[in-house]
């Protein structure tokens, strides 16, 4: 009974497996959470993928009494709100040592659009001119506590678009004032009628609109082409830097490289996958075939895994899952080998069988944990030390791992004890032994009493 039930939950876990990482959905009609679980592609990383790669340096003399760790995570936080505005699939974004940030985006291929994206501080400000000194300077109102306070950015609400000019169809960034900044451009524009307002990012001058009339709550940035006013809507929503950054490496990747990785990865793993099964069942003939098939349902389930987390495949992450297919046999060699070290002894078929999965169990669970603890370094190393390759091949081979113990200690020992009935399993051969192998010497121990009346130990 525990093994039909043993089969059964195979049979269901490996067809709910099949329907995942087969793409049969196309064109079938399928609820949107459904068609999100079964259809669709795995996600691929920029190696594979193509895309920009570039590293970001903050400047933290800008930020002397804050802690370096803080500082990072503001930045992060930042541009993973304007990228994920963007509308970039699965981007990587980490820190790299104390200063500095990694910034991965699949599938955008205009490096320089990128990094205006988000290689800009994004602070933003409205400056008047000054006759005297004929330059730009802050704008400044008293705020509701009746102190002096210049006019940012930072006062903006988060809901920034692009409209269009009703005379001129020209693209503008519409943009609404908190309470406490409505009260300071009301002031701001009351003072500028007829006169020219800056508006000023990083320093450089978007639009100097002259003012009309007073305005309080409601304003648009004026003067910029359609793709700069999305660019810039983003980063007013997102909020600005907390320290100025710049770019300190760049480079982007052909999507024609990694179609080409994809390939040469597919026929890797296709070729590791052939020749362990044909090992398999050259030397352990019936119990290698069985494990040839929990082999095939552990790669249908790791994939299945991979897509649903979702897992960003990346090179190093195929490495990791090949290598993961290598160590799904360790575990049943390990088994076969102490089933025919029992049955040398002795032992009925099955008794050998329950014996070489349980007297193993040991050495599968410490081999495995040794590589799982293995795992969880590297990806800690990679996720601190902006090791990207690291962390996609500790990722995929630890969860190949832990999948790999379901399929050996579960799948196959459900298929052995399926073809126990039959006759086939009972002649020597099937277990790669020699007909006329003899079994080990039966050791037996005399009682304690005797051996210590001959003066044994």
């Amino acid at each position: 009974m525990q093994n039909r039930w043993r089969l059964i939950i195979t049979v269901v876990v490996t067809v709910l497996a099949l329907l995942v990482v087969v793409p049969w959905s196309e064109g079938v009609p399928l609820p949107a959470w459904a068609q999100k679980v079964v259809g669709g592609s795995f996600t691929l990383g920029l190696d594979l993928q193509g895309g920009t790669h570039m590293v970001l340096q903050a400047d933290m003399t800008k930020a002397p009494n804050q802690d370096p760790n803080e500082v990072i995570k503001g930045v992060i936080q930042v541009l993973t709100r304007r990228i994920n505005a963007y509308g970039v699939a699965e981007p990587l974004i980490q820190s790299q040592g104390s200063d500095r940030v990694i910034v991965e985006l699949p599938g955008v291929k205009d490096i320089e659009e990128a990094k205006k994206l988000i290689g800009q501080t994004a602070q933003l400000d409205f400056r008047e001119f000054d006759p005297t000194t004929q330059q730009w300077k802050i704008a400044t109102a008293k705020g509701l506590d009746g102190e002096e306070k210049e006019l940012t950015g930072k006062y903006f609400r988060p809901n920034a678009q692009v409209v269009f000019a009703p005379q001129t169809n020209q693209p503008q960034v519409a943009f609404e004032f908190d309470d406490e900044s409505a009260n300071l451009f009301e002031q701001i524009t009351r003072r500028l009628i007829g006169k020219p307002l800056g508006i000023f990012l990083d320093n450089q001058m978007v639009s100097s609109p002259t003012v009309q009339a007073v305005i309080s709550r409601n304003g648009v940035i004026q003067g910029v082409r359609l793709q700069e006013a999305r660019t810039l809507a983003i980063q007013l929503n997102a909020g600005a830097v907390p320290v100025p950054i710049k770019v300190v490496e760049e480079r982007t990747v052909d999507a024609t490289l990694g179609s080409d990785s994809v390939r040469k990865s597919i026929i890797a793993g296709e070729i590791a996958l052939l020749v362990v099964a044909l090992f398999m069942i050259m030397y352990y003939r019936l119990p290698g075939l069985m494990a040839t098939l929990a082999l095939c349902v552990y790669t249908v389930l790791t994939l299945a895994i991979f897509k649903l987390i979702p897992v960003t495949l990346t090179l190093s992450g195929i490495a990791g899952f090949i290598l993961s297919i290598g160590m799904a046999v360790d575990a049943n060699i390990l088994i076969f080998e102490r089933m025919r070290e029992e049955l040398r002894w002795g032992k009925s078929i099955g008794a050998a069988i329950r014996a070489g999965f349980d007297r193993a169990w040991t050495s599968i669970r410490d081999s495995n944990s040794s590589t799982l603890i293995t795992c969880v370094i590297l990806y800690w190393f990679g996720q601190n030390f902006g090791a990207s390759l690291i962390t996609g091949f500790a990722l995929t081979l630890a969860i190949g791992v832990i999948i790999s113990l379901f399929s050996a200690i579960f799948v196959t020992r459900g298929l052995l004890t399926l073809v126990m009935s039959t006759w086939l399993i009972h002649h020597p051969a099937v277990f790669g032994m020699s007909v006329s192998e003899p079994a080990a010497p039966t050791v037996t121990r005399a009682p304690r009493s005797r051996l210590r009346a001959e003066g044994g130990v």
